[in-house]
């Protein structure tokens, strides 16, 4: 009998924790259903993982740390190297900055190699409703690649005070969010109809349509306080 490497064990049960989570949310998720799925026993995620809280903050680590990788390369590399040595000193666009940041989260949640059908679902659920322990990860995952964004946006948009940037920011995580669930569920709710022929699910143009509506948002007038 072949002996399976406590390596392979672990991916196993981390791949199958993120489809069963992006399926059915992780308080909806059982260890039994876990272990059962994954062909393991309960002593395995104990051994490799200690609890299951432990187990969701691996799976989302595990995605999380690529995609902030990716984010900090593109900003880095590809717009702060190379635009702002062409920009000659000058900010960044915002459209640059935006898409670095929320183009990169669909190009790679949809990528196969990034087990994209289960990124988004899962993607969203922890964005939408997440627990203290998940804010906990999301801050230390985060921290560096918001401020970085932040800053980006600061010097992008020098006429827009520094608290609208932030509430806008904040408006455009959300919009993101719902973007990535698709209308069906809108659909269903209001009764809407909307002509094939509009593709209204084609994710080949969501991040268009995404991207369209958030530079609008962010680029709106300034509202009149009284």
């Amino acid at each position: 009998m072949q002996e399976i490497r406590p390596s392979l064990t672990r991916e196993s049960i981390l791949d199958t924790a993120e489809a069963l989570f992006a399926q059915q949310g992780h308080d909806g998720t059982s260890m039994r259903q876990i272990t059962t799925a994954a062909g393991v026993n309960l002593a395995s995620v104990n051994y490799h993982f200690g609890s299951k809280e432990s187990l969701v903050q691996a799976v989302l680590k595990r995605r999380l740390e690529v995609l902030n990788r990716e984010r900090l390369r593109l900003l880095r590399l590809r717009l702060l190297d190379e635009l702002e040595a062409h920009a000659e000193g000058r900010p960044l666009k915002p459209s640059q900055i935006v898409d670095a940041f929320f183009g990169t989260l669909l190009r790679l949640a949809a990528d196969p190699a990034q087990a994209g059908s289960t990124f988004l679902p899962l993607l969203e659920r922890t964005m939408t409703d997440p627990s203290d322990f998940i804010r906990a990860l999301f801050a230390e995952e985060y921290a560096d690649v918001l401020e970085r964004y932040r800053n980006a946006l600061f010097a992008a948009l020098p006429d827009v005070p520094r608290a609208e940037i932030v509430w806008r920011f904040q408006f455009m995580l959300g919009a993101t969010s719902y973007a990535i669930i698709g209308t069906d569920l809108l659909r269903s709710v209001t009764g809407w109809t909307i002509d094939d022929a509009e593709q209204p699910d084609n994710p080949n143009l969501l991040l268009p349509r995404l991207m369209s509506f958030l530079l609008g948002g962010l680029r709106a007038p300034l509202p009149q306080v009284p």
